[in-house]
């Protein structure tokens, strides 16, 4: 039996929401790096990004794998350091627990429908939303300073 395994990739910016993208395989380094060849840059455009941008994802290790990391540096890409063992401030894991929420009230009964769906939510996410998001940003990251990396309110 085969089971489909389906991956939603999206970015942002503050200029709002990039492009969301769902993979139908497992994610791995090579996908991964397809998935940024393919959306990225056009997301970039779209949110007329120019130059002055930074990629920011986590330590998952697809993300973090020797490969990939060979792979954004031939793309000169800059890409925001973390830790390994740092807090999830990645703001975009807030926009994906707001995606959560309003597709999950749109109760989906199907994989089809919770595609379609997270397509349509994602369409809705306002600029004003990606804007408190990245305007944030620097209190989320001076709080966990302040905690020595403890808990903090996010």
């Amino acid at each position: 039996m085969e089971v489909e395994v389906s991956w939603f990739e999206g970015c942002f910016a503050a200029a709002g929401p990039g492009q969301l993208t769902i993979t139908e395989s497992t994610m791995n380094s090579t996908v991964y790096q397809r998935v940024l060849e393919e959306h990225v840059k056009p997301s970039v455009k779209k949110l007329k990004l120019k130059r002055n941008w930074t990629l920011q994802h986590d330590n998952d290790p697809k993300h973090t794998s020797k490969s990939t990391k060979d792979w954004l540096k031939t793309k000169k890409w800059r890409v925001l350091e973390w830790p390994s063992q740092s807090p999830d401030l990645n703001p975009i894991e807030m926009l994906w627990s707001d995606l959560k929420r309003a597709v999950h009230a749109r109760n989906p009964s199907n994989i089809s429908q919770l595609k379609e769906i997270c397509i349509e939510e994602w369409g809705k996410l306002s600029l004003d939303q990606c804007q408190r998001l990245v305007d944030g940003y620097k209190k989320r990251l001076t709080e966990v300073i302040s905690a020595k990396g403890g808990n903090t309110s996010y």
